[in-house]
């Protein structure tokens, strides 16, 4: 969850709560259950929270050692924001979810202020098939394939493979399936927050994060919050500190403007 933004005047709020207090509990994390929790036996609303809510019982705490906080070059200029201030408006970490689907694939968050540009997204990245069927063969390694969900801006999903390139020869190519929202269906779609305050009013808490889940988000927040470490300076509209890559390597941060060819 990228913005292009910065901390717009809020410089007093930012140094009481900083990027993970912000977005990684509510935003991210909201995101995050909804991808990997198991499907409802209804709609009901605590029926489907009860199902986000197993997803972070059965997430393991964040470790300290593999999150980097990052702060933008020019925020302790901000109104409201201490000289030395060690707030970080950046954040990226590495989640493990202990059951019985996600056991052994890491889960990768980042978010912040002053990135290149505003976008929400997620991406899964498939694993490479156990055996290379076109060994030998001048097709070479396929890549893997990729799901995207775009969540804002430009709502839809795409899914990126390899295919056979026309002719004669076996030489794969990249292609992608794409559906996008505004396309297919105009653009009715309501904001983010349009779509909470009408359910507000309706009283549906489908979408809002029951107690037991606020509970257990801190818990497995509180090792960073106590142990943050320091921060690492970015540049302004740039993608984030360097050792955010390295946190990740040897993949790579993912999004829909990128080729989908790694």
């Amino acid at each position: 969850m990228a913005e292009s933004i910065g901390i717009e005047g809020r410089g007093a709020f930012y140094e009481q709560t900083g990027t993970i207090r912000d977005m990684v509990s509510t935003h991210l994390f909201q995101m995050l259950t909804f991808l990997a929790m198991e499907p409802p036996v209804s709609f009901e609303p605590d029926r489907l929270r009860d199902e986000t809510v197993k997803v972070l019982r059965a997430a393991q705490l964040c470790d300290p050692a593999r999150l980097v906080r990052g702060q933008y070059e020019g925020y302790r200029q901000e109104q409201g924001v201490s000289g030395d201030s060690n707030v970080e408006t950046f954040a990226a970490l590495e989640l493990e979810i202990d059951n019985w689907r996600w056991a052994g694939v890491p889960f990768f968050l980042r978010t912040g202020k002053g990135l290149g540009a505003k976008a929400s997204e997620i991406t899964l990245k498939f694993r490479k098939v156990p055996f290379n069927v076109f060994r030998g063969t001048e097709a070479g390694l396929p890549r893997r394939d990729h799901l995207t969900i775009r969540i804002q801006p430009n709502e839809g999903i795409t899914i990126a493979m390899n295919a056979k390139r026309p002719g004669l020869g076996l030489e794969l190519g990249r292609v992608t399936m794409d559906f996008d929202y505004e396309e297919e269906f105009g653009s009715g779609l309501m904001e983010a927050y349009e779509t909470l305050l009408l359910e507000v009013m309706r009283g549906d808490r489908t979408l809002f994060i029951r107690q037991d889940g606020v509970e257990r988000a801190w818990e497995v927040l509180e090792p960073v919050l106590d142990h943050p470490g320091q921060v690492v300076p970015y540049g302004f509209g740039s993608w984030g500190p360097p050792e955010a890559d390295a946190l990740i390597a040897p993949r790579r941060w993912h999004l829909s403007a990128d080729d989908h060819g790694v």
